[in-house]
């Protein structure tokens, strides 16, 4: 085994090599066997999803209209970390004004009661003064009306006496290119988070050596009078694995952190036998046999995952499986889950999240794509239902969370017949995958006739909503449901008839201009007139085979049309309120250096209401 100066040669060639170093580690790591690989020139990566996730935005920048985000301006918004306490969501964030490493930084707090509806971010860590004429080794520059940036690996932990600590770190970035989690910067901050949702004061729990406590500083977690918050605090000093996650930022020779190679992001989750396996950025994996006081072998790639720098994510899920959730490219898109029955072994790859809005703010080292995913630490609370909850942000601008259904499968056996008004409360969108912005929002709702319905609403000028249903594979089938506009003016719905891989072979389309069109080949084909406030039943009958479909509006047939891309089989219908979206590319320019035009000023407001879903053979 390796401690933190006992590494192996052996097993930092093999990282260095991305491959196993023996037989009998390639037999104890983690593995990806499955032959699903993902497609980057899709923002989908072509992945079947995983049914019935649930992708909500949490938190939307907004330079122009602070009033809008909760009172924030700020547009770089990162490193979401999630916990459940007290029945309560609990999300942090750290956020600068404009990109990366440009401070000021300071670190904000959500909570939810549901995961769906969030609170407005309140400020958990504020902005952090420099000294003028500190200077840091090793890098060239004097601070002078410097602040701090905020980079933390860890955001809660729950204490045996049942505290909740929210915890965050001030680094030090002289310049645009600066590190600030090089081990060089101040130190980590801690405090309470109450029950009744106010915040302890602040301390600092871990300062760097090279930074000195000045006068007007947080004290140090010891001077508190309160008892209980300082047992929380020692008792998460003495947890290896949760102080594991701090190694970037702390000094490379803490001996508080047991590996102290500065590998990023480290996540873990425990076997059925009691050990530990640890992932971090790039896949690299190891086993702990001794709760993360040692590891087997030095970091090493997990043989068959494809991970880039970007962070992975792995936990137990409730039915006693394992999941790990990752951007499985060089990319920062699609975001998938791999699933596994005994933790080491994963054998599928399917989609969580595979859009990627336009970054409306340009920014220093701002990525695209959904990304830097996490979800709840053991430990950090279980909420309730089989689900897994994960968070993540979105191009570095805006936070989501993601609710995927246990047991995660990518297939349904049964036909559907669901009409919404039927269904019980809160049930209605279980086999339903949702992408819901806050500014169009996917959810259940209710029609022009007062009925309950699943509804899309659009009046984002760069987002849309989106509800896609897995069906059972049929190469001959039809497909009913109902869609009520709420206006023919203004407003887009398109709805695509999928096959495994997400490519269209049918599109149907309310359009701005008042016209159901269907798209053939290159052009849009007139199939009628809509009106506002009307249900329009749509029935399709379609088959691979022949390419073809006829499509009948309110009972009346408006005849055959032609697939305007072949598939073999369709596998899932998609209502969508906007255009399919093709940027960012592999080939895309990796940094966006400019702003999107009126980037906070939503638009009208359209409306789409949906009263039932049916399928048969």
């Amino acid at each position: 085994m390796i401690n933190k100066t006992n590494i192996k040669t052996t097993a930092l060639a093999a990282v260095l090599l991305g491959t196993s170093f023996s037989g009998a580690v390639a037999q104890d790591t983690v593995k990806y066997t499955g032959n699903t690989l993902s497609s980057v020139d899709y923002h989908h990566g072509q992945l079947s999803p995983a049914v019935g996730v649930h992708n909500i935005q949490v938190f939307r920048a907004n330079r122009e209209h602070p009033e809008l985000a909760g009172g924030t301006n700020w547009t770089y918004n990162h490193q979401p970390m999630l916990a459940y306490w007290n029945n309560t969501f609990y999300l942090e964030y750290l956020a600068n004004p404009v990109g990366e490493h440009i401070p000021p930084g300071q670190t904000f707090l959500l909570t939810s009661k549901d995961g769906y509806n969030w609170s407005a971010p309140k400020v958990a860590f504020p902005v952090y003064r420099i000294p003028d004429g500190t200077v840091k080794e090793g890098y060239p520059g004097v601070a002078k009306d410097l602040d701090a940036v905020m980079h933390q690996r860890m955001g809660f932990f729950v204490s045996k006496n049942n505290r909740l600590l929210v915890l965050g770190y001030y680094g030090i970035a002289m310049d645009a290119k600066d590190d600030p989690n090089d081990g060089k910067g101040i130190g980590r901050v801690v405090r309470e988070v109450y029950a009744d949702g106010k915040f302890g004061p602040v301390y600092f729990i871990r300062n760097n050596a090279s930074w000195k406590l000045k006068k007007g500083d947080f004290p140090f977690y010891t001077k508190s009078k309160d008892k209980g918050f300082i047992e929380a605090c020692n008792e998460l000093l003495a947890n290896r694995l949760m102080v594991q996650q701090w190694v970037e930022e702390a000094d490379r020779n803490d001996p508080l952190i047991s590996l102290q190679r500065p590998v990023k992001a480290f996540s873990f989750y425990h076997l059925n036998d009691g050990r530990v396996v640890g992932l971090w950025k790039h896949a690299l994996t190891s086993v702990s046999k001794d709760q993360g006081k040692t590891w087997e072998y030095s970091p090493l790639r997990a043989p068959g995952f494809v991970n880039s720098n970007a962070k992975i994510w792995g936990q137990r899920t409730s039915d006693g499986r394992y999941a790990t959730v990752y951007n499985p490219s060089e990319y920062r898109w699609p975001l998938a889950v791999s699933t596994s029955d005994n933790g080491l072994e994963y054998k599928d790859l399917l989609l969580v999240n595979g859009e990627i809005s336009p970054m409306r703010y340009g920014g220093n080292y701002k990525s695209y794509g959904p990304q830097y995913v996490r979800g709840i630490e053991e430990g950090n609370g279980n909420p309730p239902g089989k689900n897994m909850w994960v968070t993540y942000s979105m191009n570095k601008e805006d936070i989501w969370v993601a609710k995927v259904p246990v047991s995660i499968t990518s297939k349904v056996g049964a036909q559907v017949n669901e009409s919404f008004g039927d269904m019980p409360e809160g049930q209605e969108l279980n086999f339903w995958n949702i992408y819901s912005p806050l500014w169009a929002t996917a959810k259940i709702g209710k029609g022009s006739d007062g009925k309950k319905a699943l509804v899309l609403t659009d009046k984002d000028p760069y987002d849309f909503a989106k509800a896609e249903r897995v069906i059972p594979a049929m190469k001959k089938g039809t497909v009913e449901f109902s869609v009520t506009p709420a206006q023919n003016d203004k407003g887009l719905l398109h709805i695509e008839f999928l096959d495994e891989k997400g490519s269209a072979a049918i599109r149907l389309i309310f359009s701005a201009d008042g016209e159901l069109k269907t798209k053939a080949g290159y052009r849009d084909s007139g199939v009628s007139k809509y009106e506002a406030g009307k249900e329009y039943k749509v029935k399709v009958d379609f088959n691979t085979a022949s390419r073809s479909y006829v499509i009948s509006v309110n009972g009346q047939t408006k005849g055959t049309k032609i697939f305007f891309a072949p598939v073999h089989a369709i596998e899932r219908i998609a209502f969508r309120t906007g255009e399919v979206r093709r940027f960012p590319d592999a080939d895309t320019p990796t940094d966006q250096n400019f702003d999107l035009k009126n980037p906070g000023e939503p638009v009208a407001e359209a409306s789409y209401a949906i009263k039932y879903f049916k399928t048969s053979l």
